[in-house]
């Protein structure tokens, strides 16, 4: 039987016993239903976790006892960053929950030329705040011990300008293919939104050291390209070849 598991920042390592917060007690007593005795696992996100035995459960109140700590290896070996460019809908969403589960470490929502999302600087936060709620589920979900990082939104003119071993973009007619790259520990990938990159974007990435990569000879979804591409370098560089 699969053990439930729940992000806990405040988690350290010297506590025995810890009541868990609003939003984590609410979704074990509320909505899994979990009773006095059911085992949990707890992690901070940032790699340390512990087996936890559920004490009190009430509608508005969990509180746990600790037990040991545990070694859980389901992080990649990759740092893998993720510049996505903003779309409408759940797309981002998708995106974003999926890349969490295949393993991306850092992801950047990108303003681009074909964005058709405006926001104001509290509807950014409020939305940064959405797409961190979404990361952490996915962690739970799929048992990643670190939460990587949601980056403010960024403009992709700022986004393109920073270091990585490789810097990926794909495009159905480019000539190499990853297998054909030398292997690296930090890779950052840009993927457009569902008008995909303007010319001037593409050449503007190209400017800053991003290689035009083959992943396949169909056009995808910005969502599903988001998701694919992370699997391939995965694949090619990362964990999923273990």
């Amino acid at each position: 039987m699969r053990i439930t598991r729940i992000h806990c920042p405040e988690l350290l390592p010297d506590l025995t016993s810890l009541e868990l917060g609003n939003a984590a007690s609410l979704h074990v007593c509320k909505v899994l239903r979990l009773k006095s005795g059911d085992t949990l696992i707890l992690f901070d996100g940032k790699g340390y976790s512990v087996t936890a035995t559920l004490d009190i459960a009430s509608n508005k109140k969990a509180v746990v006892k600790i037990g040991k700590s545990i070694t859980e290896n389901t992080e990649s070996n990759l740092t893998l960053h993720l510049g996505l460019g903003m779309s409408k809908g759940d797309r981002m969403d998708y995106a974003i929950q999926k890349a969490v589960e295949v393993g991306v470490t850092h992801i950047t929502p990108l303003l681009t030329k074909f964005s058709v999302i405006k926001l104001d600087h509290n509807r950014r936060q409020k939305k940064r705040q959405h797409w961190s709620g979404i990361v952490i589920h996915a962690c739970e979900q799929s048992g990643r011990t670190t939460v990587p990082i949601v980056n403010p939104i960024t403009d992709i003119t700022d986004w393109v300008d920073h270091s990585a071993e490789h810097k990926i973009v794909f495009a159905p007619d480019a000539d190499t293919t990853l297998s054909q790259l030398k292997p690296a520990d930090t890779v950052s990938v840009l993927i457009g939104p569902e008008g995909g990159l303007s010319a001037t974007e593409i050449d503007l990435a190209l400017a800053h050291k991003f290689k035009q990569i083959k992943l396949g000879p169909r056009i995808l979804r910005t969502e599903t390209a988001a998701v694919v591409a992370c699997g391939a370098i995965q694949t090619v560089w990362g964990d999923f070849a273990n």
